[in-house]
């Protein structure tokens, strides 16, 4: 119980200080290098307003056309279903509030514990479900890489740790909890580093080539 205590104080304590700090450096960077650097000045006259069109296509790109659908279901739905699970587990999971309360100041109403346990269940199966579908097309295996594979790893561990935490699988109880943190740690070390970023660029290039078509006032 002894190992398994300073391992969760650990990751609690100086893990978690270094943790933070990659991420929010690591994430400052890429946000500069998007927003100053990767957009070129454009010195043609604009034919319309940028900022209504890029917010336009960030809510049309949002939701899947029909004709996405109907090529792409399975990646819709169960895109869709594992993405909110592990929002809802990351955001209104009461103890997860309380954490970002601790470090940002802020917080909000979370769900009752119960309800986020059968979403993380869902997001669980969504995600092993994900991972045969890509193992399984001839297209996506094909193009698929180590970075998707160990993206998706880290997203599973993540939940998985989260649960079994939980519902006190894995003893001694400190043990488990600090796989779990230890887990969501390398997660945000990851996170400014490889695809996961689009948690923050995906809104912003959304916005970005409605605006682009706006000011050429053709509608995206």
């Amino acid at each position: 119980m002894s190992d398994a205590m300073d391992f969760l104080l650990w990751t609690k304590g100086p893990m978690f200080n270094i943790a933070m700090a990659i991420f929010a450096i690591g994430l400052l960077a890429r946000l500069v290098e998007i927003l100053v650097l990767g957009r070129s000045t454009n010195y043609a006259e604009p034919r319309a307003n940028e900022w209504m069109p890029g917010f336009r296509t960030v809510l049309t790109r949002t939701v899947a056309d029909p004709g996405t659908f109907k090529r792409a279901p399975f990646n819709v739905v169960v895109g869709w279903v594992w993405h909110i699970g592990f929002l809802i587990a990351l955001l209104l999971f009461i103890p997860h509030i309380e954490l970002i309360k601790g470090v940002l100041g802020i917080s909000w109403p979370g769900l009752a514990n119960p309800v986020v346990d059968f979403f993380t269940a869902v997001t669980l199966l969504s995600l092993i479900a994900t991972l045969v579908h890509r193992m399984t097309h001839p297209v996506k295996r094909r193009i698929s890489t180590v970075e998707d594979y160990l993206v998706w790893t880290i997203v599973f561990l993540v939940v998985l740790t989260g649960y079994l935490a939980y519902h006190r699988l894995v003893n001694p109880y400190p043990l488990a909890l600090g796989m779990h943190i230890l887990c969501a740690e390398i997660f945000l070390i990851m996170l400014p580093f490889t695809k996961l970023t689009h948690i923050f660029t995906a809104f912003i290039a959304r916005w970005y080539n409605g605006a682009a078509f706006g000011r050429k006032g053709v509608q995206s």
